[in-house]
């Protein structure tokens, strides 16, 4: 444990700001609990993945406007094809969306380097068309999600001969979150691939000029947040048990996350513990200003206020980091 904290200073002021953060929530609601925290864990879900999509982008030198679209597109497709269908067809339907935002990703990455027009523009285009795709599938929330979807992100871990007083804060959605996060991320930072991600990102030309199939790994950093986003589509029909086509909060808040967790805007820098705990500080801070009694409306102006601030200071670090 103390090995992974090592050098990790940002990270490991988050986590100290996440567990004061904790604190004070504590102390204005006494009463927030195990079960509160599986609220908020289950609220954390669909923002952590598309934070994992946008956090891969941006390490690669890019950024992926789309993401909140891809989750709405993937969320109405998961939920009108299980609509009326067996349980069992669920088990079809998950592999299935997974490969459609896979595919998706990989189509923005491909029109980035195909076309050479900037990612922002690219997947600022995308946005609009799988916003109108989404609204195609389902034009209003519907359709419905398997029970057995459902559960996986309802309740919590029991683990035999572990007190119950341990599990209660264990919901099953972090654990969700973290196998999901795992099985892609981890393999994929240690291989020759996360390495190529992180060249490209760092200085395109010298990652070129060192063997890199540049265009290729850009195309399969786009496809990965694609599938990172599609799990976040899957994680609000399964959270809500229908389908939404119009895209939720999730853009502005993947970007302030992926900053305030460490990522340099410009590639090549930072990691994705970092941008998870920082969407789970953003969360909670928006749940505080709930348990304060703020207005709902000046709530939205503190939190975009907080977002805005993180992202322009993410971007002028940026540009600095360029001009030394």
């Amino acid at each position: 444990m103390m090995a992974f904290f090592r050098g990790k200073g940002w990270v490991t002021g988050l986590f100290v700001l996440l567990a004061l953060l904790f604190v004070f929530t504590r102390v204005i609601q006494p009463n927030y609990g195990a079960n509160d925290f599986g609220s908020l864990v289950r609220a954390v879900l669909p923002f952590a993945f598309a934070v994992a999509a946008q956090t891969v982008v941006v390490i690669a030198g890019g950024i992926d406007l789309s993401v909140a679209s891809m989750m709405a597109l993937t969320s109405v497709i998961a939920a009108a094809m299980m609509d009326g269908a067996s349980e069992e067809f669920a088990l079809l339907v998950v592999p299935f969306v997974l490969l459609v935002g896979f595919a998706l990703g990989a189509l923005n990455g491909i029109l980035i380097v195909v076309t050479r027009v900037p990612d922002i523009v690219v997947t600022l285009a995308m946005l609009f068309v799988l916003q109108g795709a989404a609204l195609l599938v389902l034009g209003a929330p519907g359709g419905s999600a398997a029970e057995w979807l459902k559960e996986l992100v309802v309740g919590t871990v029991g683990m035999p001969g572990v007190p119950e007083a341990v599990t209660d804060w264990i919901p099953k959605g972090l654990v969700l979150l973290l196998v999901c996060l795992g099985v892609v991320w981890i393999p994929l930072r240690r291989s020759w691939l996360g390495l190529s991600i992180y060249a490209i990102g760092s200085n395109q030309l010298a990652a070129f000029r060192s063997g890199v199939p540049v265009a290729r790994t850009r195309i399969v950093a786009y496809a990965i947040a694609g599938l990172f986003g599609a799990m976040g589509g899957l994680t609000l029909t399964m959270s809500t048990g229908i389908g939404a086509p119009i895209p939720g909060p999730y853009l502005l808040a993947s970007v302030a996350s992926v900053v305030l967790g460490g990522v340099v805007l410009g590639g090549g820098r930072g990691g994705l513990v970092g941008p998870i705990v920082a969407v789970f500080l953003l969360r909670l801070v928006r749940t505080d200003l709930t348990l304060l009694a703020i207005d709902p409306n000046v709530a939205a102006i503190v939190e975009g206020t907080i977002m805005v601030v993180v992202v322009m200071l993410g971007a002028f670090l940026a540009m600095r980091g360029r001009t030394q």
